[in-house]
């Protein structure tokens, strides 16, 4: 059963993130959104581990929060998809659930 991780707090505040990749299973699909998107930039104290990430999950970030905050495409990690409404609904549909971490 494929579940899509949703990730909408600042890795900086909250602990969301970390429980987040903590239990999603290999191959799952972790969308960062709202403020979730800083933890998809380069050079912040979690980039190194979002990197790791990419070695059992699939990474996915809003493009429109990013751009909310800011936040240039050029600056998301290699190896993260920038999507968009339209993708996020895609990832929905194409996973069995949907499991927020606030």
């Amino acid at each position: 059963m494929s579940t899509l991780h949703t990730v909408n707090k600042s890795p900086f505040e909250k602990s969301s993130l970390d429980a987040c990749l903590a239990h999603a299973g290999t191959g799952a699909n972790v969308l960062l959104l709202e403020d979730g998107v800083y933890a998809a930039t380069t050079g912040t104290a979690v980039e190194q581990r979002m990197k790791q990430a990419l070695d059992s999950v699939k990474l996915f970030v809003l493009g429109p929060d990013l751009m909310a905050r800011g936040l240039a495409e050029d600056r998301v990690i290699q190896g993260i998809t920038v999507v968009d409404y339209a993708g996020f609904v895609d990832l929905a549909a194409e996973n069995d659930k949907v499991q927020a971490w606030l």
